[in-house]
């Protein structure tokens, strides 16, 4: 547990900021400590100017004698010798004041009590200022016990308060890495289940909508898409087995009966044109499911440029109109005029509309009309292709853009049942939605492509989706 935790993210970024907030409490600590210690050593010598001064008035009328009093009067009033007094005359021999040597010079000093002549003196020293009073010499000063003590304890509140906040941030990082370490341990869990196969386990999101809950979504997002290609796969396996196990049997034994004609000396001409005939076939499916896997890989995405979608229909129409008034069926195209464009490629898009149009010319009777139509619907350009066929069952919509899928009533027609699957893929690669519906009678598919204008901000041609 201690290990994980040493390893946690929160709690590495926890330590990290905790010791960067303490390393600036710390350094804003000293500007603080030095701030107070230069304002406590301005109010001192304010403290001692106003107290000269003050001593220096009662000289006003030349009175020595009043001068000794009052020095000695404030001499008085100090406790142990916290403030420091001294008048000497025109001889060292001191006048007056708690101090026993006055030293020479004048102005600001700082003395030790030892060379003052104070026994019971302060080690901290003190802060003089010596001045001229009428030919006498006063000295006034003050111990730095008092400045020294109020430096201490801003000192000692700073370091108590680093200390606590450094114990309170590790104490927060600590839970919070252990917090994040649980939900982290239940994401590595459910992965571990899938990696074991459990593809249906997902990871419990909750409701903070944070990094990690949006982190669960994208990974239960991923799970999704590989369960259902997982899926897919093991549907496209089932179906491969069931629809070409048939052709691939009827090959050999058609071979097998040609070897037979060979050897008899009749024609043999007649049952390879049959087995060539199979072997184009599911070379056909093949590259059907080649074309659908290299379309969902998104490599004909830089052949993109700008389509007109009513022009594809146009070209359908004309090219399938007299296909199915052969097969007794009526193909009607329309569209709106003036539609807006859309971004992608012209042969996918135009193989999408042939193949819904195979579609339902294939599994519709004579005597159906099928409709094609293209409009703007708010930010979309709505493709359809809808029929009065026999339909699909509604619990079987789902599954026919599935490669391969086809219903049980179809596998007597032609077709390997990838048409849909390919206008899937195609529309997947233009960020299409794709429906089906029920038509009464009948089905109807819609493809709604968005609509792309020219981003002007862009160099050279670019397009930018207004849904």
């Amino acid at each position: 547990m201690r290990n994980g935790l040493l390893r946690s993210t929160p709690f590495r970024l926890a330590l990290i900021l905790g010791a960067t907030f303490f390393a600036a409490l710390v350094i804003a600590g000293l500007i603080a400590f030095s701030l107070i210690r230069n304002e406590l050593a301005q109010r001192m010598d304010r403290s001692i100017t106003d107290s000269f001064n003050v001593i220096a008035q009662s000289y006003g009328d030349s009175d020595q004698t009043d001068l000794i009093d009052t020095v000695n009067g404030h001499a008085r009033a100090t406790l142990n010798d916290d403030r420091i007094y001294g008048l000497v005359g025109p001889t060292p021999a001191i006048l007056a004041g708690n101090v026993g040597v006055v030293p020479e010079g004048s102005g600001w000093m700082t003395l030790q009590g030892t060379s003052l002549g104070i026994r019971n003196g302060d080690e901290g020293g003190y802060r003089v200022f010596i001045g001229d009073i009428g030919g006498n010499r006063l000295l006034v000063g003050q111990s730095f016990v008092q400045n020294t003590e109020i430096a201490r304890l801003a000192l000692t509140s700073i370091g108590w308060a680093s200390l606590a906040i450094l114990v309170l941030v590790i104490a927060t990082g600590v839970l919070l890495a252990l917090r994040a370490q649980r939900r982290i341990d239940s994401i590595a869990g459910i992965m571990g289940r899938v990696g074991q196969g459990e593809l249906d386990a997902r990871i419990p999101v909750g409701r903070r909508g944070d990094d990690i809950d949006l982190l669960a979504r994208q990974v239960n997002a991923a799970l999704d898409r590989l369960s259902h290609l997982v899926e897919g796969m093991r549907q496209v396996s089932v179906n491969i087995a069931h629809d070409l196990k048939t052709p691939l049997n009827r090959l050999a034994i058609t071979l097998e009966a040609a070897i037979k004609a060979e050897e008899a000396g009749a024609p043999a001409a007649p049952l390879l044109e049959q087995a060539e005939e199979e072997i184009g076939q599911i070379n056909a499916t093949f590259d059907a499911l080649l074309r659908i896997a290299q379309i969902e890989a998104g490599a004909r995405r830089a052949r993109f440029v700008e389509v007109q979608l009513g022009d594809v229909l146009d070209r359908i129409g004309d090219a399938y109109g007299e296909v199915a008034e052969e097969r007794g069926q009526h193909l009607e195209v329309t569209h709106q005029i003036e539609l807006p464009n859309i971004e992608g490629d012209r042969d996918l898009l135009t193989q999408l509309c042939a193949n819904l149009i195979e579609n339902s010319m294939r599994h519709c009777p004579p005597g159906t009309s099928i409709a094609v139509s293209a409009r703007r619907a708010e930010n979309r350009i709505v493709l359809t292709v809808s029929d009065n066929g026999p339909g699909i069952p509604a619990e079987e919509r789902a599954k026919v853009f599935q490669r391969l899928y086809r219903l049980d009533k179809s596998r007597t027609t032609s077709g390997s049942g990838l048409g849909l699957s390919l206008v899937k893929a195609v529309a997947d690669l233009h960020a299409a939605e794709i429906a089906v519906g029920e038509n009464a009678p009948g089905l109807w598919i819609s493809i709604a492509f968005p609509i792309w204008v020219p981003r002007p901000a862009r160099r050279g041609p670019g397009w930018e989706a207004l849904g």
